[in-house]
């Protein structure tokens, strides 16, 4: 082989690798992988308490020092042996008429509930013991307070919460209140 066919050849094997650089650097910068994990805050974290006591589960939730402002809503479920009843200690809690209870005051970072949300066993036989072994669980939620375009405050109960931000599915238009009860 002359030395003239030896740089030919020398430059085609160049312009090949050189070509297909790009696609072997994207396919190790595309299959990556890592290890590990971090938290993640997106602005509001919320706890709840409940105590129990003469068949009653007395509900408060505190709001963690550096959350954002939040409405909360709850609700308990049982089996059907046992119904439950609601109330609020002091009036802080609404029958929002959805099966949910909605605390009525914006809870704000570092902040409990001023009043606690009763929820009642009833139908418990008088042989049963303060100890008898069944479940009420109470869920609830928390939404970012938004602001309507006159400048109130309102809860947006189908807002989706992305990187910090409440987006809402769609606007709200039953019931009639802006704060989706």
């Amino acid at each position: 082989m002359n030395k003239k066919n030896g740089w030919l050849l020398a430059a085609a094997v160049l312009l090949i690798t050189g070509a297909a650089a790009d696609r072997a650097w994207a396919y190790f910068t595309t299959y990556a992988s890592a290890a590990g994990s971090i938290s993640l805050s997106l602005g509001e974290e919320t706890r709840i308490e409940e105590n129990i006591s003469d068949w009653t589960k007395r509900v408060t939730i505190t709001s963690e020092e550096n959350s954002g402002p939040v409405y909360i809503r709850a609700r308990a479920f049982s089996g059907s042996e046992y119904p439950l009843t609601y109330s609020s200690e002091g009036g802080t809690w609404s029958d929002g008429g959805d099966g949910y209870w909605y605390y009525d005051s914006i809870l704000h970072g570092g902040e409990q509930t001023a009043g606690q949300l009763l929820v009642h066993i009833e139908g418990i036989p008088e042989d049963v013991s303060p100890g008898t072994d069944f479940h009420v669980i109470v869920v609830y939620e928390s939404t970012p307070v938004l602001y309507g375009e006159d400048g109130e405050p309102y809860a947006d109960w189908t807002a989706k919460v992305d990187s910090g931000t409440a987006e809402p599915e769609e606007p709200y238009t039953e019931g009639g209140g802006a704060d989706g009860r």
